[in-house]
């Protein structure tokens, strides 16, 4: 095969909690190379003195010593895409100039995910969607583009409904998510209100996913995306875990179903990014669990051949009828759903000839 070209890279929202996710996940990237780390305070500092750095492992040397510049254009000159970290109540406005002034920009912000034009992604199950990248720049007269990735609780049920609905025929998910601390970035959540307790209120979280995974499932016709018709039913609770986000999922399905039947389509899902090996692309995107007790943030979180991407799925079994499914699924909410998906819809973007040459 042979080996793509250099890609540059600029990070925008370097210093925040998923900003970090890519600066510990980029520096091993076999062609993304990291060139450019923006952001608003921390411009003109060293990234490491800039930054409370929140892994184990040291900072890439290299990105250490990086001064941060500023959330400019003309800082990201050169670079072939730009990722997005920043905060959502000003990532519209930022983005919009980025792409305005030819960037392609990945973003992990909610300001844009539900525009019409733009892609909501998880390389598995849309990557048609990004067609809208080019309609997009028409309509808007821009030279570059903004493509997005989702809410990170709605990634993981995302990714375990596809296949249920393209074989099964899903029709409604009743779904309540465990989710972790890091979905809430840095500081994030008091601790005198999670220690000893689960909050059962996100605030907008709920509606969120629900209109998300719609788009996410959706179909791409004619340059319009008609969401998927399932009926969700979301309730959403923070609990005191650093990483992983759990969820249940009962799914009322249009035939009869065994939940070995049903494990095996999960098993077996693959998306494009396994057709085409991409580097972050996991080689089982969802990972079934046969114990009862599994899967567990603490021991699943970075399961798969890419850590962190993989879904774990367990205790698969049928509802009330032989016309449901339930089980429970975690995913990394910031690597699969964060970080690790826009790296791996940039290796798509690449591939598919998105990002030039």
């Amino acid at each position: 095969m042979t080996r793509p070209r250099e890609v540059k890279v600029a990070l925008l929202g370097a210093t925040g909690a998923v900003g970090q996710r890519y600066i510990n996940m980029l520096p091993r990237h076999p062609y993304l190379h990291l060139e450019a780390l923006m952001g608003g305070e921390s411009a003109g500092k060293k990234y490491g003195e800039a930054v409370h750095w929140l892994f184990p492992d040291p900072i890439d040397p290299e990105m250490a010593g990086t001064v941060v510049k500023r959330a400019k254009p003309e800082s990201a000159k050169g670079c072939d895409i730009v990722f997005s970290a920043l905060p959502s109540e000003v990532a519209a406005e930022v983005e919009t100039k980025f792409a305005e002034a030819g960037f392609t920009v990945v973003s992990e912000a909610s300001a844009h995910r539900m525009d019409a034009d733009v892609p909501l992604m998880i390389p598995e199950i849309n990557a048609e969607h990004l067609a809208l990248l080019e309609s997009q720049k028409r309509k808007r007269g821009w030279k570059g583009a903004i493509a997005t990735t989702p809410n990170c609780t709605g990634t993981g049920l995302s990714m375990v409904l596809k296949p249920l609905i393209d074989q099964f025929g899903a029709k409604r998910a009743i779904v309540t998510t465990m989710q972790a601390l890091s979905g809430a970035g840095f500081p994030g959540v008091p601790s005198l209100s999670i220690q000893e307790n689960v909050i059962p209120y996100i605030k907008n979280e709920e509606e969120k996913v629900a209109a998300e995974a719609k788009k996410i499932l959706g179909t791409l016709s004619n340059g319009v995306i008609k969401p998927s018709p399932i009926a969700m039913g979301i309730s959403c609770n923070r609990v005191a875990v650093i990483d992983g986000h759990m969820e249940t999922l009962y799914a009322d399905l249009s035939q009869e179903v065994t939940p070995r039947a049903a494990e095996k389509s999960l098993e077996t899902f693959r998306g494009e990014p396994q057709r085409l090996k991409l580097p972050t692309a996991p080689d089982h995107p969802i990972i079934v669990r046969k114990e009862d007790d599994r899967p567990q943030p603490r021991l699943d979180r970075l399961a798969g051949s890419v850590p962190g991407m993989s879904v774990v799925v367990g205790r698969v079994r049928n509802g009330i009828d032989g016309r449901s499914i339930q089980l429970t699924l975690l995913s990394h909410n910031t690597i699969r759903g964060a970080a690790g998906t826009a790296i791996l819809t940039a290796e798509l973007m690449e591939s598919e000839g998105y990002l030039g040459t």
